[in-house]
């Protein structure tokens, strides 16, 4: 994509070629380029076309209908803020009083979008052209181009002084190559710059990669991981007045749920119990597992292994929970005629601390039978262990 194919997709020509592409996207993408040029659809455009169909079609899990018209990137797809988180954050900082907001690597304009509908003015700034472009037809296709503006520029040349709030997503995708880049020095704008708006602009918020390692968090910030569905999707850094917690494990599942703490408390360790809890990936991320075995009246088996393991079943947001049934020493002999003479021919297998490959096992297991049963592959007391159990509802 660059400039010109953008510019003819925006022509009533080229919006007829998105409609047409709608139609056919998700089939066979020879066949749905074959009838783009037999309805008179240049192949430039048609090919234009067809990749923003295919993109939009993948964006819907992230944006919901709005997605049907708004222009995308690979790259920009896969690092943009899903819409329930985007207005979330967007609400917290109106909250907090933000009325100006810059957005320093915009992208597509997720997060501006986001705080445009919170009613928030915001300025976007994006080093990538056609990215810009993309993030301003994105803002005039939402109506909100009055809130919502973009530049093509430098980041870090932007004057914060004229705004009372900044977010920040730093690029962790190389330039060309689309690899991802897992140092946050070589983040794009840098760390270094990153880290030091918070000294310049009081309501700082950065959005970093749920990875990222708790010896690089500012001190004072407040850091954030955020599920969504069991997914671990982004962790995010509450900078200087907006700082709240130490930490925040934030989980979507039909609605949101927060579990705070200070990140450097230790759980409990005993023997397993009845009842095992899986946590979900932010609370992990996020060292909560603790105050959430707190909640549960729960421990660990192994200081080290984040499965808990409580006497009752007690609903939660924050974890799965598991009724095992055997605790064994891990065996492949032992446990493949446990689950022979149990009928067992399917499994789920989730593990914590083992080396082992859950493809592999599956084979070795060679399962027969009309039972299911879960497995979890861990270690209880630094011993490979395995619990036999299923889910509880």
């Amino acid at each position: 994509m660059d400039l010109d194919q953008l510019a003819a997709l925006r022509t009533p020509e080229g919006s007829a070629a998105l409609a047409a592409a709608a139609e056919l996207a998700g089939g066979d993408p020879l066949t749905a380029a074959s009838a783009l040029r037999a309805a008179g659809v240049p192949p430039t455009l048609a090919a234009a076309a067809l990749t923003q169909a295919e993109l939009r079609h993948r964006a819907v899990g992230k944006f919901g209908p709005a997605a049907a018209g708004m222009f995308l990137t690979r790259p920009g797809l896969e690092q943009a803020t899903r819409r329930v988180v985007a207005d979330r954050r967007a609400a917290r900082l109106r909250a907090a009083g933000v009325r100006t907001l810059a957005d320093l690597g915009c992208g597509l304009g997720a997060d501006a979008l986001a705080a445009a509908r919170a009613g928030i003015r915001v300025y976007g700034v994006e080093a990538d052209p056609v990215t810009a472009a993309m993030a301003a037809a994105n803002a005039a296709a939402a109506g909100l181009a009055d809130l919502f503006t973009v530049e093509c520029g430098d980041a870090t040349a932007f004057d914060v002084s004229r705004v009372d709030g900044v977010f920040c997503d730093p690029a962790r995708r190389a330039t060309g190559t689309g690899r991802r880049i897992f140092d946050p020095r070589a983040y794009s704008p840098p760390w270094d710059f990153v880290t030091g708006l918070a000294e310049r602009v009081p309501r700082t918020v950065v959005k970093v990669a749920p990875g990222l390692d708790h010896a690089l968090i500012p001190a004072g910030a407040e850091a954030e991981w955020v599920g969504v569905d069991g997914d671990l999707v982004e962790a995010t850094l509450w900078c200087g007045e907006l700082a709240e917690v130490p930490r925040r494990a934030s989980v979507y599942r039909r609605e949101i749920h927060q579990l705070t703490g200070s990140g450097d408390t230790e759980a409990p360790v005993g023997a397993p119990r009845r009842y095992l809890y899986d946590p979900d990936p932010a609370v992990v991320r996020a060292h909560l597992v603790a105050e959430l075995a707190a909640e549960l009246d729960a421990t660990l088996a192994d200081p080290s292994i984040a499965y808990l393991y409580a006497d009752q079943p007690i609903r939660t947001p924050y974890a799965r929970c598991l009724e095992i049934t055997d605790v064994l020493p891990f065996s492949l002999k032992r446990l493949r005629a446990l689950l022979r003479e149990r009928r067992v021919g399917r499994v789920e297998i989730l593990k914590r601390g083992s080396a082992l490959t859950p493809e592999q096992l599956r084979r070795d297991l060679r399962l027969a039978g009309d039972q299911a049963a879960s497995l979890v592959l861990t270690r209880v007391a630094g011993a490979p262990t395995v619990l036999i159990g299923r889910p509880v509802d």
